[in-house]
């Protein structure tokens, strides 16, 4: 089984389930990163995110391309944070991703997944009112859409629970208690993107997604080519 980087843990001792681990941790790391799964569909589903980016770049709408990058960048920050979580707590992830995929990156991260929210931020970036201050439902309209999709993406995460698809072990992180999913799995996603379209200087919007950036990238060097955490 071919592998880029081993992590977590040499891939549990050259693939030896650890008794430590959950099921679907020793799933997910027999399968990390592993070359063997390739599936073509993956190939028109890089297109259509180059596509989606492409279209708004080519009508100018920086806004909305910074907050899809934005959005990609802080999913790739908590993915490297809950294999961290693995690594320090040892049982399990927060989230766990284990198989059914053509390429499993970090335990609760996939391609599929990834490439989702490589275009996610932009959906969302794209139904907010010109208008910053108006009120929907006497709510101002970023925190109230902000807090729909968060709920929306949480009810989508819990039937991909049901299915088996997407793993919890934790109470506090689970179907029948969505709570930190909504607040942190997603409000915070939303806003983050909805603070750099709203930002009013390009070259703020620029510098704060080009850090979010250097700080996953110095992050995946660090805890999955050196250190092997993820």
């Amino acid at each position: 089984m071919n592998s880029i980087f081993m992590g977590p843990a040499a891939r549990a001792i050259a693939l030896l389930p650890d008794p430590s681990y959950t099921d679907a941790t020793n799933l997910a790391i027999a399968n990390l990163r592993s070359l063997d799964f390739f599936q073509w569909y993956l190939v028109p589903i890089y297109l259509l995110v180059f596509y989606i980016y492409f279209n708004e770049i080519e009508k100018r709408n920086w806004n909305v391309v910074l907050a899809g990058l934005a959005f990609w960048g802080l999913e790739w920050f908590f993915e490297i944070l809950n294999g961290i979580f693995l690594y320090v707590h040892g049982t399990s992830a927060i989230w766990t991703a284990p198989a059914d995929s053509a390429l499993i990156i970090t335990v609760g991260l996939n391609i599929e997944i990834t490439l989702m929210f490589a275009f996610m931020g932009i959906v969302f970036a794209k139904v907010l009112p010109k208008d910053r201050k108006m009120k929907i439902m006497g709510i101002p309209n970023r925190v109230f859409l902000a807090f729909l999709n968060a709920i929306l993406c949480a009810i989508t995460e819990i039937g991909l629970n049901r299915w088996d698809a997407l793993i919890w072990e934790y109470w506090w992180w689970n179907w029948y208690n969505p709570i930190l999913i909504i607040i942190i799995g997603y409000s915070l996603y939303m806003f983050f993107s909805f603070w750099v379209h709203d930002m009013t200087s390009m070259k703020k919007k620029i510098a704060v997604v080009s850090t979010m950036y250097v700080i996953d990238i110095v992050f995946l060097i660090v805890f999955m080519g050196i250190l092997g955490w993820i």
